[in-house]
């Protein structure tokens, strides 16, 4: 009877955890992680590229002809985060939990829905994997050439397979 009893209990109380919000000033790991006080967070929905992961973008064009450098775009990703966050808190949604027991949330700086946001400037995709909600941003970053579309790259996921 203990037994369920604990069963029960726990299972509301995560329940409450996931059903929660989580509100402060972040502190930000990478172009889809932040962390606020003890909670590690990753942005549900979208996938940014890894810190040491070199992506290409254009530098001169010469008639037909595009020459591409080397960047750290993961460094980018997350330096677009940290200026787009500022000085100011952060509320993330808790919506569940990834295998890593990171909290997969919605983050929003006021009324602006970071995860949208990383998608539509082109600092993340459209995490299509595990989520749908982000690929008219993705769409829209990759006909205006934004961010990472700029030039090319491997999407995060394949460079973390290969990497």
């Amino acid at each position: 009877m203990i037994k369920y009893i604990i069963i029960i209990l726990s299972y509301f109380f995560f329940q409450t955890i996931l059903a929660s919000e989580i509100t402060g000033f972040p502190k930000v790991v990478d172009g889809d992680t932040i962390h606020i006080k003890s909670y590690k967070i990753r942005l549900e929905g979208i996938d940014a590229p890894e810190m040491k992961q070199k992506c290409k973008k254009p530098y001169l064009q010469i008639m037909f002809f595009n020459f591409q450098k080397d960047y750290y775009c993961g460094q980018i990703s997350k330096k677009k985060l940290v200026q787009k966050i500022g000085n100011y808190p952060v509320k993330c949604i808790l919506l569940g939990q990834d295998r890593y027991k990171r909290y997969l949330a919605k983050c929003l700086k006021g009324t602006i829905n970071l995860n949208r946001w990383m998608v539509r400037n082109g600092y993340a995709v459209a995490y299509r994997k595990y989520s749908k909600l982000y690929i008219l941003d993705e769409n829209f970053a990759k006909e205006e050439k934004l961010g990472l579309w700029r030039g090319t790259f491997i999407k995060p996921e394949k460079w973390r397979k290969l990497n």
